[in-house]
């Protein structure tokens, strides 16, 4: 059974940094990506890695955000810092297995003073 869980959400200042952890069982993946969805939007990518480190990121999140993997944790991290109140959202992890991409239940990130 596959299990795709989130950790490292709260609550931080504008400017400060903040470390998301997505940890993933139950098979091998190839991407696994970061994703968001803020209140009245839709979900859009934020930053995704290959097995192999290769990464992208959206252009809003680029030189604040990076994104690494342990692949023999099976566990993807985000380290965001500089964070803005427009980074408010859930982070949602997804990890490609095959050719099934599996989600985990997301978790609350809230910049504000």
């Amino acid at each position: 059974q596959v299990q795709v869980v989130e950790s490292g959400g709260g609550l931080v200042q504008p400017g400060g940094s903040l470390r998301l952890s997505c940890a993933a069982s139950g098979s091998r993946f190839s991407a696994m990506g970061w994703y968001r969805q803020a209140p009245g939007k839709q979900r859009e990518l934020v930053a995704i890695i290959t097995s192999d480190g290769r990464a992208n990121y959206a252009d809003s999140v680029k030189g604040r955000f990076t994104i690494s993997r342990d692949n023999a944790k099976n566990t993807a991290y985000l380290q965001m810092n500089s964070l803005k109140p427009e980074d408010t959202a859930v982070y949602y992890c997804n990890a490609q297995g095959g050719i099934y991409y599996y989600w985990g239940q997301g978790t609350q990130v809230t910049v504000s003073s």
